[in-house]
């Protein structure tokens, strides 16, 4: 049996050394650029003031921002009472205040969460996904989505989304100031250790963003898993998300139009079409195998 709290525990643990990195790394990248400037602290006052304001930004509109894109319209009651009914059951059982319910008009079976806390969380679903799940099904999904509300992945990702974005943008200005920079003036001509830390600047900057978003994809495998568990207990049902799941990826046109590939981890399932499998499309992906998650939920 799934021990849940351990590892929610083992995931708030991994969230500060996750993020404790990509602070190291935003650290050392303003470093870098002021050093190339020729004074390292210039860099990180620079850096710092925009961080704090992009972060800023993005904490507090992202999801306005997420819904906006996507084309989410907020739940009437009149309109989707079974919808609206489930998220409001699903929230008293999970123990966290009512999430806020979207619906995006799209044929594709589909679903997602997002928010900054379970104070602020939000479950969008695709109209596709309403009208070919029955209740116990739809409850599965909505169970899954509540448990990235309750289990803080919301809080999660949009945090790591945001470090990210940070790295990758410091990243481009690092390599544009390297590369129209004169790395060739006099004073620097001949220093063999100036060369170095440039070149190690350079790599820095060319990885560092690729190595965010693969750890951000693994998170999100992992914590697909840690929901699929969590909304199971929930429902009490695990067959029903599982049966959910079989429905999904039967879907023959699963591409949520608006989607996009910042916004795919946040989906229950890959908003994309369906392509041949292989290492590098599994080391990419935003979700697990669908086929292990129906496997696991039909175990427990």
């Amino acid at each position: 049996m799934i021990n849940v709290h351990d590892q929610i525990r083992r995931n708030k643990r991994n969230t500060i050394f996750l993020i404790s990195t990509f602070l190291v790394v935003i650290y050392a990248l303003s470093w870098i650029l002021g050093a190339v400037w020729g004074n390292p602290y210039m860099g990180m006052i620079f850096v710092i003031p925009i961080t704090i304001l992009y972060v800023l930004f993005a904490w507090f509109s992202g999801s306005n921002m997420i819904l906006a894109t996507m084309g989410a319209k907020p739940v009437k009651k009149s309109e989707f009472p079974h919808l609206f009914h489930t998220v409001e059951g699903l929230a008293i059982a999970a123990g966290v205040p009512t999430p806020k319910a979207y619906v995006i008009d799209d044929t594709a079976l589909n679903a997602f969460a997002t928010g900054r806390d379970p104070e602020h969380g939000i479950i969008c679903v695709t109209t596709g996904l309403m009208n070919k799940l029955n209740r116990q099904e739809l409850e599965g999904v909505i169970a899954h989505e509540m448990a990235h509300i309750k289990n803080y992945d919301i809080r999660y990702m949009m945090l790591v989304t945001i470090l990210i974005g940070i790295i990758t943008l410091l990243s481009d200005f690092l390599l544009r100031t390297f590369l129209y920079s004169s790395m060739g003036g006099d004073r620097r001509e001949n220093n063999q250790m100036t060369i170095v830390f440039i070149v190690i600047g350079i790599v820095l900057a060319i990885l560092a963003p690729f190595i965010g978003h693969l750890i951000r994809l693994a998170v999100s495998r992992q914590r697909e898993y840690l929901a699929d568990a969590t909304g199971a207990r929930l429902t009490k049902y695990p067959q029903g998300l599982a049966d959910a799941l079989k429905k999904i990826k039967g879907d023959p046109d699963p591409l949520v139009d608006k989607a996009n590939k910042a916004s795919a981890h946040l989906f229950i399932s890959t908003p994309f079409r369906k392509k041949a499998g292989s290492f590098f499309s599994g080391m990419f992906s935003t979700h697990p195998p669908i086929d292990d998650r129906i496997q696991k939920l039909e175990r427990m």
